[in-house]
């Protein structure tokens, strides 16, 4: 870990602006500045923030050759014109995911990292649980053989009410998936590094179950008068097929009561199986033919990985906000050139943003479609 004096900035004050803030500073960087959806508000977030600077605009970001990297959380359709702006101007970047709304414009900001020679990382952050790390570091040791099946589920309960809006509602805002795009892509992203796999072909059926909701006010995410029709999804179901011919199953919803965010998988192997819950990150169940143990968090076993992340002594809960500070971290730290284990980068957000195509594509033919890493035929003209 790095404690690198960065000098960062955030673009969006919404919730996960916060959370990119206080992240910055646990992992020793330097909150410089804020961008807001207008200089009044950049000026309300600094004071409230504590920092120095409040931006008017992006461009006054850009211009300025003490910030280092710029942490873009604002709305999915601003993903790639800032990150693409900030990365041409010689920044780092931490962009929210989806990294972008298309392949397209994913590879476009993977090429533009590339030949700035800048780093552009993606917060799939449930990668730094501690327990995760020691499933991938066992799966790799062979522990639990050749994957006979993997499966799991995403469930969030916050846009169950009819009452419920968010900008991510509008697809012109957030895209045209949402419930996939926004939590099932982190699924898909831990189960494929946790597990070494890689899915090639989906089916997936997508529901809306609350037709309408009020508009959201994308600067205030306050709801606005009268409705509008739901065009993005509130659940979807997926069946996958790994590359190796594995299947995979997950099942993704935002609107199940109670669950407020249970990222949950079970990867069953030939000769052992495993289990993660995000809402019970301290442990993890492994399972054998003839019996079955629950593993800790504990800084003092395991892998390399799972006690590196371990800040806390066994017993003394760690969760997300940990997850966040380590990722950001890490990020920092491939910044200043040193080599890091497992950090999400453009190459990333480029395979979500296939696995969102594909999930999207085969909800309209109701086929199995391909994961490819081919544009298809209407982006490539």
């Amino acid at each position: 870990m790095t404690l690198r004096r960065t000098n960062a900035v955030i673009i969006g004050a919404g919730m996960i602006g916060t959370v990119h803030a206080t992240a910055v500073r646990a992992a020793g960087g330097q909150v410089r500045g804020v961008v807001a959806s207008t200089p009044a508000r950049s000026a309300r977030l600094a004071t409230q923030w504590d920092v120095p600077v409040a931006y008017p605009d992006l461009a006054g970001v850009l211009a300025d050759d003490a910030v280092d990297v710029i942490h873009v959380c604002t709305p999915n359709a601003l993903h790639a014109h800032q990150a693409a702006a900030a990365l041409r101007a010689g920044k780092h970047v931490i962009c929210e995911k989806p990294l972008a709304t298309s392949v397209a414009d994913a590879r476009m900001l993977e090429a533009a990292a590339d030949e700035a020679g800048r780093v552009l990382a993606v917060p799939f952050v449930y990668r730094y649980h501690p327990l995760v790390r020691e499933i991938r570091a066992r799966a790799e040791q062979g522990e639990f053989g050749a994957w006979q099946l993997i499966h799991g589920s995403y469930l969030q309960d916050w846009m169950l009410s009819e009452q419920s809006t968010n900008w991510r509602v509008d697809a012109d805002l957030g895209g045209r998936s949402r419930a996939f795009a926004d939590i099932g892509s982190h699924w898909c992203d831990l189960v494929e590094w946790v597990a070494g796999v890689r899915f090639a072909e989906v089916t997936a059926r997508l529901a809306i179950t609350r037709p309408k909701r009020p508009v959201a006010e994308a600067t205030t995410l306050r709801p606005a008068a009268g409705g509008k029709p739901v065009a993005t999804e509130d659940v979807a179901a997926v069946l996958l097929r790994t590359a190796d011919d594995v299947l995979a199953s997950v099942t993704v919803s935002q609107v199940s009561a109670g669950r407020k965010n249970r990222l949950w998988f079970e990867l069953d192997g030939s000769e052992a199986s495993a289990v993660f819950d995000q809402e019970q990150p301290e442990s993890i169940w492994l399972g054998g033919p003839e019996s079955s143990r629950v593993v800790v968090r504990d800084p003092l076993t395991g892998s390399a990985e799972q006690q590196r992340l371990s800040v806390l002594p066994a017993g003394h809960a760690q969760g997300y906000a940990d997850c966040f500070r380590a990722f950001i971290g890490d990020a920092y730290a491939a910044m200043a050139g040193e080599h890091v284990v497992g950090l999400p980068t453009a190459a990333d957000g480029v395979r979500s943003a296939q696995l969102v195509d594909a999930v999207l594509r085969s909800a309209d033919t109701l086929a199995w479609t391909p994961i490819t890493a081919e544009l298809p035929e209407e982006l490539a003209a």
